[in-house]
């Protein structure tokens, strides 16, 4: 696994997406994995912190095995592209005190669908070598199209010829998430394993209950 860095300056970065993507393995799931972890991340009031959560969760029971929290400061700009070297570190820190180790990760952000085919799933995957698929509530890149309406449908987001991932339809009536593997997953098996955590939400539900939890946490200091 490569040592964890995360450069402060834009170009850095960009370089870094490029070499670490060709470390991004897109191979078939064994099977649904029992123990995933959910992360996301909520900026605290007054914009000098950032609060990152992992909810661990279990698939045959949909029990919350586990939750933590982790706050730093905010140290990189919003910039589409390098959301990983924004919120990467706090989310590490989140998953390193986690008791288990996940079987797979769930982002709330792109997997390879992402101009240097190396989204926050991506790099969160590589770094940790777990499996992890992106769910991105909007597209970053690739070619829009009409999805069904009905829960399950979806359509390959196309770029350049090439499939980055999934339009996916997980919820009727509801706005389609853009899904694709991060690293350890292929296109089917990110789609399916979205589609075993939707439980009634538009993201998976240890993205959903990581979503909330951050918001809750950001607003108070940690103990």
């Amino acid at each position: 696994m490569p040592t964890p860095e995360f450069p402060q300056d834009a170009k850095r970065a960009v370089a870094l997406q490029r070499q670490l993507a060709g470390l991004v393995q897109l191979t078939p799931l064994a099977r649904l994995p029992e123990l995933v972890a959910g992360v996301d991340c909520a900026i605290a009031p007054g914009g000098e912190e950032i609060v990152g959560v992992a909810v661990l969760m279990r698939f045959s029971t949909g029990e919350v095995v586990e939750e933590q929290v982790a706050r730093r400061p905010l140290t990189f700009p919003y910039v589409p592209g390098l959301l990983s070297f924004r919120e990467g570190p706090v989310l590490l820190a989140a998953l390193a005190v986690l008791t288990q180790r996940p079987e797979l990760l769930l982002c709330d952000g792109q997997g390879i669908a992402h101009p240097r085919r190396f989204g926050i799933a991506s790099h969160l995957g590589v770094l940790l070598d777990l499996p992890s698929v992106g769910i991105g509530k909007s597209r970053l890149c690739g070619e829009e199209r009409v999805v069904g309406e009905q829960r399950g449908d979806w359509e390959p987001l196309m770029d350049k010829g090439i499939c980055i991932g999934s339009i996916l339809r997980t919820r009727e009536r509801v706005r389609p998430v853009y899904v694709s593997p991060g690293h350890r997953c292929d296109q089917e098996g990110a789609r399916a394993v979205v589609l075993a955590w939707g439980r009634g939400h538009r993201l998976p539900e240890p993205v959903h209950l990581a979503d909330r939890l951050s918001k809750r946490r950001r607003l108070a200091p940690l103990p």
